[in-house]
């Protein structure tokens, strides 16, 4: 069967791309079809461990998972992980090749397409449906020349685009129309169709602007999407997508967590957020970290020194070691691990600039970035309670110290993480292993804290790609959606 494909293109970052991606293809999935996720290019620093090696964004990870596939590098063909204002690491097929400044990398990047149509070319030959996301929005016409991330492929792949418009934003008819008056003629006519989304309220309401903007567009809707609140229950990809809960519940047990400036991989917080034993809270830049809280935890990030320096900057280290001298609980994952350590050392530039830097000195390591990167799922025991877990790994760094002799977890025999004299302050470098039901709840009762309600986090997460698919199917023309897919290397003239 020859494969179809569509693409989901937004009028700008956060409209919903990829939640959607990943409802449609629960739903091609509930309907018996052979679906895979695809997203040419993404940048985040929110990545997943590939069981085969290398690494992808978090969100075609959770839209593999609704479309009940494995992971796999060719899902993300390239990915841009941010290290600095201007520098990202660029990541293809899974692993590094360099780290460029933006000018460069927009210079060269249409370099990469052959890369991604090796990606996309596999996963069509596999599957009858592929759902590609675009990235940010096709209007930025400044960009388009060396485009491999939304109408550069859309023409070279020859897939047919729905526009997706977020009305909560405000001027959805003018991005919408704006859209097809700005780009080329030709890249207009890959667009067929468009959807609005997180509408609040009734949507008749809107029926005039609908009809206006078909009028206008020529493009005809495929529904409307309202605000599906459930959605706040899975991996946001986007720091400016995090919640803050201002719950504050005594007989639950407190955590906050400050957002560093650089920080990866902090989806790590969605099952302690979501536990209802749990009040969860974001710490915003410029806010003083709680005194009231029982754990502080430090998240991923991209650049150790760098946010190392911005706690600094904060002034957090004072509210952490303040925490700890009290009798407090701190708690890191990868880099947050490092940060709590007596030193950071970054000599051969493989972050950023070459530095050595002190950490907080929580933990009695210390961590040297090597140009070698490590990728990979893992499943671990609890080196107390014998408890199993799971996640993966990735990072450059290693740590060393005499507080590495009391791990937190072990891997295959060997130590994983550090806990300090006074068993107060710990950390490791799995990502992820708060998503094991048993071992999180485990780490709660460490502290004292009753579970009252026992939470199932990996069965939420099903759940409610399920409810986004129900959503979806009860909003949207999906039928209509569906059969805008084109067989690949399709072209507007053969309408």
């Amino acid at each position: 069967m020859t494969c179809r494909a569509i693409m989901l293109q937004g009028t700008g970052s956060d409209v919903g791309k990829s939640s959607i991606v990943a409802g449609l293809c629960r739903l091609a999935k509930h309907r018996g079809i052979s679906v895979a996720p695809f997203k040419p290019q993404n940048m985040s620093n929110n990545a997943a461990a590939c069981p085969s090696g290398g690494e992808i964004g978090r969100a075609q990870a959770l839209q593999a998972q609704a479309a009940g596939l494995d992971l796999h590098t060719d899902f993300n063909p390239v990915l841009l992980k941010p290290q600095s204002d201007r520098t990202a690491q660029v990541i293809v097929h899974g692993h590094p090749i360099n780290t460029f400044e933006a000018a460069d990398y927009m210079n060269s990047r249409d370099n990469l397409m052959g890369a991604v149509m090796e990606s996309f070319d596999r996963l069509a030959a596999k599957h009858d449906l592929i759902i590609v996301e675009g990235a940010g929005s096709p209007a930025e016409i400044n960009l388009r020349a060396r485009d491999i991330a939304n109408m550069g492929f859309a023409r070279k792949a020859g897939i047919p685009v729905s526009l997706i418009g977020d009305i909560d934003k405000g001027g959805v008819i003018a991005s919408l129309v704006g859209t097809k008056n700005v780009i080329s003629p030709t890249d207009a006519e890959m667009i067929t169709s468009f959807i609005i989304n997180k509408f609040r309220g009734d949507p008749a309401l809107f029926d005039d602007g609908i009809s206006a903007i078909e009028k206008m567009t020529g493009w005809p809707c495929f529904g409307v999407i309202p605000w599906l609140p459930t959605l706040s229950h899975l991996p946001a990809e986007d720091a400016v997508s995090l919640i803050q809960p201002s719950v504050s519940t005594s007989n639950k047990l407190r955590i906050a967590a400050p957002m560093l400036s650089r920080m990866a991989n902090f989806d790590d917080a969605d099952p302690l957020r979501l536990d209802p034993n749990i009040d969860f809270q974001w710490v915003a830049p410029g806010k003083n970290i709680p005194r009231n809280v029982d754990v502080i935890m430090l998240f991923g990030t991209k650049s150790t020194i760098s946010d190392m320096e911005f706690v600094l900057e904060q002034g957090w280290d004072i509210d952490i070691l303040a925490h700890a001298r009290a009798g407090g609980h701190i708690f890191g994952i990868c880099g947050g691990y490092q940060i709590l350590g007596q030193s950071i050392s970054d000599l051969n530039g493989y972050e950023g600039p070459k530095k050595k830097i002190n950490g907080l000195g929580l933990l009695n390591i210390d961590t040297h970035m090597y140009n070698t990167k490590t990728v990979s799922p893992v499943s671990a025991y609890c080196a107390s309670t014998d408890i199993q877990t799971s996640g993966y790994r990735i990072h450059a760094g290693r740590s060393f110290g005499a507080d590495c002799n009391r791990p937190l977890l072990k891997i295959d025999g060997s130590n994983e993480g550090a806990t300090s004299s006074n068993n107060l302050t710990s950390g490791c470098y799995v990502h992820g292993l708060f998503a094991s039901d048993e071992y999180r709840q485990t780490w709660i009762k460490r502290w004292g804290q009753p579970i009252d309600n026992a939470y199932n986090y990996n069965q939420t997460v099903e759940d409610t790609l399920d409810q986004l698919a129900s959503d979806l199917d009860s909003v949207l023309d999906v039928d209509a959606l569906f059969a805008s897919a084109q067989p690949v290397g399709w072209s507007p003239n053969q309408q």
